[in-house]
């Protein structure tokens, strides 16, 4: 499986060259990276912990009109190509289906514990520093406005209503950002979050006393 890894690398590098700075190839490289480290504590299919975390943002939706039937397309296509035993690609489809935390209500009640490895790694990577850059470089790619005092986050919001959203990004922080600490699955991802979380919490009590200047 070494060398489906490998191929899976180059093919991730070259799909992906170009990608939005918060959805590129050195995204994957983290979730990738940290899915691996998250995996050392776990009995778990390091090989599909590791293919699902690779191919995990290969088409993700938002940067093709919404669209989740592409990547599992493109998964598919490629595993098949390297001859990947069908059953396991039918565990990466599934997670690449399930990972997205905009679809997490419509996820089954008992999920296996290669998707709850490369989904807490993929939050992961939304938060702490990283995902404070992550965030405001997607909002100026969407050209939403930073902060408006005037706009409220909007809480509770159903997947259309989120896939839809175009608020602040300061208002990211409370309508996603920061719920994924409590929503982290291995004991690993809740310990790695914690740290990241009161990161974000540090940035945001700055960026208000820098904001509110008397």
């Amino acid at each position: 499986m070494k060398s489906t890894i490998e191929n899976t690398v180059k093919f991730v590098k070259e799909k992906l060259e170009g990608a939005e700075a918060g959805h590129d190839w050195y995204h994957i490289e983290r979730v990738w990276k940290l899915s691996k480290k998250i995996a050392e504590t776990e009995d778990c299919n390091h090989d599909v912990v590791e293919l699902s975390a690779l191919l995990h943002d290969i088409a993700d939706p938002k940067f093709h009109n919404g669209d989740e039937t592409i990547a599992p397309k493109i998964a598919r296509e490629f595993l098949e190509e390297q001859q990947v035993p069908e059953d396991v690609i039918e565990k990466v489809l599934f997670i690449i289906k399930n990972i997205s935390f905009k679809n997490r209500a419509e996820a089954p009640a008992e999920l296996p514990i290669e998707l709850k490895i490369v989904q807490d790694a993929d939050r992961i990577d939304a938060i702490g520093a990283i995902g404070i850059g992550r965030t405001f470089n997607f909002g100026g790619f969407k050209n939403n406005p930073m902060y408006d005092p005037e706009v409220q986050p909007s809480l509770n919001m159903s997947k259309d209503e989120y896939k839809k959203s175009n608020g602040t990004t300061i208002n990211h922080f409370y309508e996603k950002l920061l719920l994924l600490k409590d929503l982290m699955n291995t004991d690993k991802g809740k310990e790695i979050a914690q740290q990241r979380h009161d990161y974000m919490l540090g940035f945001l009590d700055q960026f208000f006393k820098e904001w509110n200047v008397d």
